[in-house]
């Protein structure tokens, strides 16, 4: 068990880093989206179409990879963030409770990125998204919106981790910010 522990929480940690690499390189995207737009529009009195739809998308992008990064950090917000601290049964039994309120949240999002009401996939979220096009860009939305389900599943992924580290005695007691200036 404890093996199988360290291998999800391996799997999550570098499922991780990739997501933070998309996360900086789409805040870079947007930056430069955002600066070619303002330098084209007040320098060169000739702004592209592009680059503010590609900022928004970008920052979707960002948004939801950093999320995830977030809740693998245990950074994210949270009613009771002394919570992380406590170990043994009541710690498992409080990860439990936040694990029914993640999934609670989490399975209905994924669920209908993939399926509509009737389970038709076309109809999903994503199945929508394969037939639209973005105004101004000349891409399928399904490369924007994939970030909803993917930034979702890897919140998943840390959450079935950290619960199976913590459930083995493996987990890191969490540094307490405050006291350490």
């Amino acid at each position: 068990m404890k093996a199988m522990a360290r291998a999800l929480d391996l799997l999550s940690d570098r499922l991780n880093r990739i997501a933070l690499w998309g996360a900086v390189l789409a805040v870079l995207v947007m930056v430069f989206a955002a600066g070619w737009q303002v330098l084209a529009r007040y320098v060169l009195q000739a702004p592209p179409i592009w680059t503010e739809e590609l900022a928004r998308r970008a920052m979707v992008w960002a948004g939801m990879l950093g999320a995830s990064c977030a809740f693998r950090a245990a950074a994210d917000p949270t009613l009771f963030p002394e919570m992380q601290a406590v170990r043994g049964r009541p710690g498992m039994a409080l990860a439990l409770i936040r694990a029914v309120g993640v999934l609670a949240f989490a399975v209905p999002v994924i669920w209908y990125s993939l399926f509509n009401a009737r389970m038709d996939m076309a109809r999903g979220f994503l199945g929508r998204s394969l037939n639209r096009q973005a105004e101004m860009l000349d891409i399928p939305m399904v490369w924007f919106t994939a970030a909803v389900p993917l930034a979702f599943a890897l919140i998943l992924i840390h959450l079935v981790a950290r619960l199976t580290m913590q459930a083995t005695g493996q987990l890191p007691v969490p540094q307490n910010d405050a006291a350490n200036p």
